[in-house]
């Protein structure tokens, strides 16, 4: 049954990645919004589902301190694991505006998130309201400045899209979105299943397989994104789902429930996340494409990253 699952999980992965990003690309398209702008919001809000309903309630039910575990974890791994093994199958082009506008959002959340942890070791129901806030600013600012440059080129090769046309797409937003939140949770069963069986530690299984699951609606959608020629997309997707992760996620957590921050968190594992999201720039400068070997060194810093916490597990 639990191989069942596996498999399951994974084909219904697939189907929802494909769906999320037919329907992202074609709402794209009518709205007069770049692929990038789509992936950095539609996208990356779909695939970071999982996450934003596991950390909620956690925090509801009197573990704030998961969501971010979960955030952390999540943003390694979009980052190292996930455009690691993208760009190891299918070398990356970055987009000018990836490295205007996104990454220097990207960094600038992980350090404001780094400096509200540093304030109280912890992040109260306020930082949560500002987090919130700037996210929705962000994002209303990138679809604005991406349909004033769209609009006038766009205007003479769209027709007007119907209420339709508009259903239909939206349709297989939330379809693929909830396909990748289901295809993630069968899979993680199964896998875990699996595990237990061949006695494989509840640590060991929340580290590989627990949070591999839960990154792999945004790898799926990465990797369709790039068969698919929407290369856009793909970085805009985890680099939009690493910013929502830390002001949406983290934000609403805090509304639930303050979250305290120990000092392993503090001064190892978020020294971490924010040395993985400053690595990806030497890559996205040189050439303007993130290649084969980049993708091999974040893969392997994922994998140096996972065996020190496996390390600090032993202690």
């Amino acid at each position: 049954m639990d191989l069942i699952y596996l498999i399951g999980g994974l084909l219904i992965l697939i189907s929802g990645g494909e769906l999320l990003v037919r329907g992202a690309v074609r709402i794209a398209y009518k709205l007069h919004i770049s692929t990038l702008v789509v992936g950095m919001t539609i996208v990356s809000f779909g695939t970071s589902a999982p996450e934003l309903l596991v950390s909620i309630e956690a925090a509801n039910s009197g573990h704030p301190q998961f969501a971010i575990g979960n955030v952390i974890g999540s943003n390694i791994a979009n980052i190292a694991l996930i455009l690691g093994i993208a760009a190891i199958i299918f070398p990356i082009r970055v987009d000018k505006n990836s490295l205007r506008v996104d990454w220097p959002m990207m960094m600038a959340s992980t350090v404001l998130v780094y400096l509200f942890m540093l304030r109280s070791n912890s992040i109260v129901y306020w930082q949560g309201i500002i987090m919130i806030a700037l996210l929705l600013l962000f994002s209303y600012l990138i679809i604005w400045k991406s349909r004033s440059e769209n609009r006038k080129v766009a205007r003479k090769k769209v027709k007007k899209a119907t209420i339709k046309s508009y259903a239909m797409d939206v349709a297989l937003i939330v379809l693929g979105s909830l396909g990748l939140s289901m295809g993630s949770n069968i899979l993680v069963t199964g896998a875990t299943g699996i595990a237990a069986e061949f006695g494989i530690s509840d640590f060991v299984i929340s580290v590989t397989i627990i949070a591999f699951g839960t990154s792999l609606p945004e790898l799926i959608t990465a990797l369709v994104a790039a068969v698919r020629r929407q290369a856009d997309i793909s970085v805009g997707n985890l680099i939009g789902s690493n910013i929502f992760n830390l002001l949406g996620i983290l934000g609403a957590s805090s509304l639930v429930s303050e979250i305290p921050i120990g000092n392993t968190i503090l001064f190892n594992d978020m020294i971490w996340m924010i040395g993985v999201s400053f690595l990806i720039l030497p890559f996205m400068i040189s050439g303007r494409r993130i290649n084969r070997l980049e993708g091999l060194v974040l893969l392997l810093v994922y994998l140096a990253y996972m065996f020190m916490i496996y390390q600090q597990n032993l202690k």
